[in-house]
């Protein structure tokens, strides 16, 4: 590495980028917070069903795959504050947009824009401020994911006021204009660009680390997206259906809420031991190993059926889970040249966004079927197990591959 490479990483720069990343990524990704916070006024004023009004939704995940792995290729192109600011006009023109809407497919279509937007302050945020790290890579890219638990925990708070008050059209109203507030200033304040020199040194680690497992970039990205399609189909059947489960079994859905929130919490929890993790171990090695603990907690569900068993249960799945897909974005700078940083780390977090909506749907048609959620959770452990094979697989091949790489 040349002399200037180690003063712009893992210096007192990164670590305050780092900060501003977190700042930018909590109000970022409010788009995909709000739609579930007003969704039941949203029901009540256009008088529809839960399925419609869950539509809006549907189309915000949507569009926040695909903003992944396009936004992330503008970051590449382009550099972070330029796609962050589109992103930041596109959010809050959405935002607007939505409070005029007259109908449910019309608040729909404006959320699949905001979904786009607000998948900048996630996977391609994420691939940026990687490039600052190297020996705490892990962590500071678990700290940026946390970013979007941590949107999801203070904006429904905070604005919780204004939706009793005012109404969800205000609450979009609002959102605009801290959208604009917030991410404008903070995608400026990141301008400054990573020195060559450190991106040469980059390229040549991760050149040597992908000799090591034989694979080209492309066949290991799509192998990533493979795992983690696997990963989140079995993530998704707890998040999604924990609160449904709970009213079948008559606790109510706010006992579900709150097993959810204590879920998230303990994600946010998860992301961070992990990360610190695979700055010591790497990242496919710490990623396994959460993909392990995951399949583990999920099993545990299987017995689970009294308030206290699915309380326990949820946090301790909760602990296992939240480090997985900040993991990917672990695993593509390792192993991938950094100027497709934006794009590789966009592609897989996109395949893991198509798992959670495909598991959802999996695990709701199974209980459809057979009347229970049993089925439902040994399909996501047979997910669960393609992806602990395919880590398996590649953490074999490096280990095999490092001394011909040396």
């Amino acid at each position: 590495m040349t002399p200037q490479a180690p003063s712009a990483v893992d210096s007192g720069y990164s670590w305050l980028r780092l900060a501003i990343t977190l700042v930018i990524a909590a109000i970022g990704n409010a788009g995909m917070w709000a739609v579930i916070m007003v969704l039941p006024a949203v029901q009540a004023e256009f008088g529809v069903d839960r399925a419609a009004a869950a539509l809006p939704y549907t189309m915000t995940m949507v569009g926040y795959a695909a903003g992944n792995l396009m936004i992330g290729r503008a970051v590449d192109r382009w550099g972070v504050t330029a796609a962050l600011i589109g992103a930041a006009a596109i959010i809050a023109a959405g935002y607007l947009a939505a409070g005029l809407s007259a109908s449910v497919p019309a608040l729909a279509t404006v959320q699949l824009a905001i979904g786009f937007g607000t998948a900048a302050s996630f996977g391609p945020l994420i691939a940026d401020v990687s490039h600052w790290f190297l020996r705490r890579r892990g962590i500071a890219v678990a700290v940026a994911a946390s970013g979007n638990y941590l949107s999801g925990a203070i904006w429904p708070m905070l604005l919780a006021d204004t939706l009793a008050a005012e109404g969800w059209r205000a609450v979009y109203q609002a959102l605009a204009l801290l959208t604009l507030a917030i991410m404008v200033p903070g995608a400026l304040a990141l301008r400054r660009r990573l020195p060559e020199e450190a991106v040469r040194a980059a390229e040549a680690a991760a050149a040597l680390r992908a000799g090591s497992v034989g694979l080209s970039p492309r066949a290991l990205a799509w192998l990533l997206a493979l795992a983690g399609i696997g990963c989140c189909v079995a993530m998704s059947m707890p998040q999604v259906h924990i609160v449904a489960w709970c009213v079948d079994l008559g606790y109510g859905p706010a006992v579900g809420a709150q097993m959810l929130s204590l879920m998230l919490a303990g994600g946010v929890v998860s992301r961070l031991v992990f990360g610190l993790l695979a700055d010591r171990l790497g990242g496919v090695a710490s990623l396994l190993l959460g993909s392990v603990l995951q399949c583990v907690a999920l099993a545990l569900y299987l017995p689970a059926g009294s308030m206290v068993s699915l309380y326990v249960v949820s946090l301790v799945f909760g602990l296992s889970q939240g480090g997985i897909v900040p993991g990917y974005a672990v695993i593509v700078r390792e192993y991938m040249p950094p100027r497709e940083a934006g794009a590789r780390v966009g592609f897989v977090i996109m395949a893991t966004i198509v798992g959670m909506a495909a598991g959802g749907w999996m695990a709701g048609w199974i209980h459809d079927t057979t009347g229970s959620y049993r089925l439902a959770i040994l399909n996501g452990i047979g997910w669960n197990l393609l992806n602990i094979a395919i880590m398996a697989l590649l953490l074999m091949r490096a280990r095999r591959g490092q001394p011909q790489a040396a």
